[in-house]
């Protein structure tokens, strides 16, 4: 009778049911499995949720500014000294025929305070550049507050703002004065952020008769700013050297902004650490203005992944219990 007790083993069917049981039996370790599993799968969808959120807004802010932007600035000279572009540089861009609008730059060494009572050598990181008058057109850009620099303002000591040099000099608004190069500048405007110009954020933007009357600027363009039809981007490119320095266009260095937008938005599976899920990607993208994009098979793969492994985890010891016999069950307690 022993001997028939001890090697007496359950059906496929019986030892379901009997795992099943098990499960009845103590809800509170199935809940706790599933739940630890489901944090491991909530982190999964909260990376890519939110790394697919902010791709998406890169893609949406590169549709919005465009692709067709080009800038030139000098390179080195074949002995490793510092070129220039020609005086003439952005008149030549301006003749080349799918150009639609160009602009330029230059560089000017001055700083810029907030009062006259702060010692030079203190720039809080602010460059002073010339601006050609086209520059917040070619850059799609916007002035916040105030206005932008024009025939008659561009001659006389008035300058305007990048997003971030207003910041540092605490001005929210156009108005008041700011000292640059030992002299009263009057801010006309203040420019919401240039994502593919960063540098014009950070900068104090004077006319370029103003420039070369007040701060002794050369006249030397030291970018400019370009604009073509799509599809004449790569066609613009390749000519943009000769055409800016024709003696030494090996002197003149050409990039697309667009393309520091485009790999980062490649890059954004750097997203990592959140133990949320869904929820967090819609609150986190929300805080950020991004749109809330968590790919459907993600989710679907993440609630599907947790039933499955929840239930299994539950399961299998409930089952390997059952097919032990009365005997050995005894035995083992």
């Amino acid at each position: 009778m022993s001997d028939r007790l001890a090697t007496t083993r359950l059906t496929p069917g019986d030892v379901l049911r009997v795992g099943a049981a098990g499960l009845r039996a103590r809800p509170a370790r199935v809940v706790l499995s599933a739940f630890g599993i489901a944090i491991g799968i909530a982190t999964m969808v909260g990376v890519i949720g939110i790394s697919a959120s902010s791709a998406e807004s890169l893609l949406r802010q590169l549709d919005r500014l465009g692709t067709n932007l080009l800038t030139v600035q000098p390179g080195n000279t074949l002995f490793g000294d510092a070129a220039k572009l020609p005086m003439d540089a952005l008149a030549m861009v301006r003749r080349i025929g799918p150009v639609t609008t160009a602009s330029a730059t230059g560089d000017v060494d001055a700083s810029v305070h907030r009062t006259d009572r702060i010692p030079e050598e203190i720039t809080g990181g602010i460059a002073v550049r010339a601006a050609d008058g086209d520059l917040v057109k070619t850059l799609t850009g916007r002035v916040r507050s105030g206005t932008w620099l024009n025939a008659a303002t561009e001659k006389y000591p008035a300058v305007v703002l990048g997003a971030v040099s207003a910041q540092r000099l605490g001005l929210s608004k156009a108005g008041g004065r700011v000292w640059i190069g030992g002299r009263w500048f009057t801010v006309l405007g203040i420019l919401d952020p240039l994502p593919l110009a960063p540098e014009i954020d950070r900068s104090a933007l004077v006319g370029f008769p103003a420039a070369e009357r007040y701060l002794g600027f050369d006249g030397h363009p030291t970018m400019i700013y370009e604009r073509s039809e799509e599809a004449a981007v790569a066609d613009v490119q390749a000519v943009l050297p000769r055409t800016v320095n024709p003696e030494n266009p090996e002197e003149v260095e050409v990039s697309r902004p667009s393309d520091a937008l485009a790999a980062k938005a490649a890059a954004t599976g750097a997203f990592t650490g959140l133990l949320l899920g869904a929820a967090v990607t819609v609150g986190y993208a929300y805080t950020r203005d991004w749109p809330s994009v968590v790919p459907p098979w993600a989710l679907g793969g993440a609630v599907g992944a947790t039933l499955v492994i929840g239930t299994l985890a539950g399961l299998y010891p409930a089952m390997r219990a059952a097919r032990l016999s009365p005997t050995e069950a005894l035995a083992t307690t």
